[in-house]
């Protein structure tokens, strides 16, 4: 379908106030601005993401924002004028639109208007893949459209009649699609309910077998994809293409030392991320809520990164990850420095090599891969504390376990079948460790079971 583009720019917009975007930066520091040529690009790549043709793409100056229409009537004309000259029968408005400035703006314009909200869940609707992603696009978009049904039906407006000689006029057409719409979103509620339940309980297996998890979190298209594949060897779909992948993805890797940890790829973030996403995509983001460290991927090749990266910021404070709480368990990895000129390729290796939690990276070329694995490993290492243990003969299946999970400095094998190890490991794989040899404490028993 041939699409025309239109970012409306609200003079009277002040910045929104948010979380800094590098360290170093004042706390009050306002939260940096994308321009309006990045907002265009990025709301083309978003139609270019379900295949429209785009024909048109402009920037409106909006002084006072209509009710009834959001654009003065002056601006409705002339790109009224250019939609019929490159025949265009879509008009994307990356700006929310009410329903009444929808169904103005399609009447004035004699073509289909979609907001930004309606082009996300649109492309989201196309990526999601798994029940669980399906179900969480249908929600939101019930959700969104339940207040939009006058859009639809306004040729259906008439009652139809009660039963019998006294029977009242009956609901309205439009109530009966309203309450069926109601009850389709409850139904799929209880559904995702269960998706949730099932969730819980496989993180709660994750947690048994205590291997420490690693989030995946960035902008759309800042490189997630590609550094999971880079990492871990998984052949996740990787393109230069906003929400390119939507379900979320976990695999195991491999540290320099042997550890075990998984790896988890969520979805991606982008400004003015719709609510109706933000909650229904909860169970999926609480991933990162459970990481042990989060991996915050950074397009540096793309201009506007400081701004993503407060909007990336924003949504974790959102989902309860404060600024505080995120500097401990935060790394920020510079993507894409391979696209960047010699002279700016040095500036920002300088710049990441002299802050505590910055990687400079290339998930393509594998430029500052290992040096990653390295920071991941170290700050995943806790404080480790260096034990001697006899691993007894009937409990040789442990030593398996000792090797995935702690690192293993020295082995004797003794003449009685027992194996010694000296070990490093943490407070928590040593209490494990306790507990799997039987050392642990024991649950006490009730008095009917004695």
């Amino acid at each position: 379908m041939r699409a025309a583009v239109v970012v409306p720019v609200l003079k009277q917009a002040r910045p929104q106030g948010g979380h800094r975007a590098g360290q170093g930066e004042s706390p009050a520091a306002p939260a940096p601005q994308r321009s309006n040529e990045a907002r265009l690009e990025e709301a083309i790549g978003l139609a270019k993401a379900i295949d429209l043709t785009i024909v048109e793409g402009l920037i409106v100056s909006v002084g006072q924002p209509r009710p009834a229409t959001l654009i003065g009537t002056g601006k409705i004309e002339e790109i009224k004028a250019l939609l019929d000259e490159r025949d265009a029968g879509l008009v994307i408005v990356d700006h929310p639109l009410t329903p009444v400035q929808q169904r103005n703006l399609e009447k004035e314009w004699n073509a289909k208007v979609i907001d930004r909200t309606g082009l996300i869940l649109e492309i989201f609707g196309r990526r999601a893949s798994t029940k669980e992603g399906t179900l969480q696009v249908d929600l939101a978009h019930l959700n969104y459209q339940k207040g939009r049904l006058v859009r639809s039906w306004t040729h259906l407006e008439r009652q139809r009649g009660g039963a019998g000689f006294m029977g009242g006029p009956g609901e309205t057409q439009i109530e009966a699609d309203r309450r069926l719409l109601q009850e389709r979103i409850v139904r799929l509620e209880r559904e995702l309910e269960q998706v949730v339940r099932t969730r819980q309980l496989h993180r709660a297996k994750r947690r048994k077998v205590p291997h420490p998890i690693v989030a995946l979190v960035g902008y759309t298209n800042a490189g997630k994809s590609t550094l999971f594949n880079r990492i871990t060897g998984a052949g996740v779909l990787a393109e230069d293409m906003l929400f390119a992948t939507l379900d979320p993805t976990l695999r195991r890797m491999k540290l320099p030392h042997g550890r075990t940890v998984i790896l988890s790829d969520t979805v991606g973030f982008i400004s003015d991320l719709p609510t109706h996403l933000v909650a229904a995509f909860r169970a999926t983001l609480e991933e990162v809520l459970e990481a042990d460290l989060i991996l915050h991927v950074r397009d540096m090749s793309d201009p506007d990164n400081a701004a993503q990266s407060a909007d990336v910021l924003r949504i974790l404070a959102d989902l309860g990850i404060g600024e505080k709480e995120g500097a401990e368990r935060l790394i920020e990895v510079w993507n894409k420095i391979d696209r960047l000129d010699a002279e700016a390729h040095e500036t920002i290796a300088e710049r990441a090599a002299g802050r505590e939690n910055v990687m400079a990276v290339s998930a393509i070329t594998g430029e500052g891969i290992d040096a990653l694995m390295d920071e991941i490993a170290r700050r995943l290492s806790g404080v480790l504390t260096e034990t001697t243990i006899t691993i007894p003969p009937d409990k040789l299946a442990l030593v398996s376990w000792i090797y995935g999970n702690a690192v293993v400095d020295d082995r004797r094998d003794n003449e009685d079948g027992s194996v010694t190890l000296d070990v490093r490991l943490t407070e928590r794989q040593a209490a494990e460790l306790e507990r799997r040899l039987g050392n642990g404490p024991k649950p006490v028993k009730e008095d009917w079971e004695r």
